[in-house]
């Protein structure tokens, strides 16, 4: 199968609400072309810096969704060009990427990581931590980061039944907090899903998967 096929493949099952981020870490420019001339324009990469040098040579169409766990020290690297974060979670790191965006003139666009699984290894707030952060002074000043959603990675096992019950704990946090509407806040996107597990997860409410084995194949 060719990644054209791949691709195409899994946008016809896709509900049309939810959105698929193409996840093209480690993989070569030529294998990102192939998808972008199948029509993807939205790519997930884990390390700014190769984001960044992806960035600098392709098409500027391109949404660039940064998926891995971002160190504060690096978010000005991506800052002038990034469409979407997907993995922030602390006060500390939004403070940084509020920063660097008002040093460019921008308002850039965030998702809050959910600790949902049993895998101490994976990373995200839990629900005390993050009402924190929404409750916070220091929060309400950050005029040049949005919250637009709520993502989470569920525990990497064959048990369908515990991802289902960490995909729907999620989801229900995910709807109380659509309550909250301010200037930097107001949550449409609700990001879990990839390769193996992306059809119970929109099952279960998420708008917006990473899928990227399925698509470029293993690595």
């Amino acid at each position: 199968m060719s990644i054209k096929n791949n691709l195409l493949e899994i946008k016809s099952t896709l509900p049309e609400i939810v959105t698929l981020v193409a996840v093209s870490k480690t993989k070569p420019i030529s294998d990102l072309m192939q998808a972008y001339d199948a029509g993807q324009r939205i790519f997930g990469e884990n390390k700014i810096q190769e984001m960044s040098e992806k960035w600098e040579v392709m098409p500027k169409d391109i949404q660039w969704h940064m998926i891995g766990h971002v160190q504060s020290n690096k978010v000005k690297f991506m800052a002038a060009y990034v469409h979407l974060i997907h993995g922030v979670d602390s006060l500390k790191l939004l403070e940084e990427i509020n920063k660097q965006a008002f040093k460019n003139k921008r308002i850039i666009d965030c998702l809050l990581q959910i600790h949902i699984a049993e895998e101490d290894t994976k990373f995200g707030l839990n629900e005390t931590e993050l009402n924190e952060i929404l409750q916070s002074e220091a929060f309400k000043n950050l005029k040049n980061i949005k919250i637009v959603g709520l993502m989470g990675m569920a525990t990497f096992t064959e048990n369908q039944d515990q991802i289902k019950k960490e995909f729907q704990f999620l989801k229900s946090i995910f709807d109380q907090k659509r309550q909250i509407i301010t200037e930097n806040c107001q949550l449409n996107i609700l990001s879990m899903g990839m390769s193996g597990d992306y059809q119970l997860a929109i099952e279960c409410g998420s708008t917006m998967v990473r899928i990227g084995s399925s698509i470029f194949g293993g690595r």
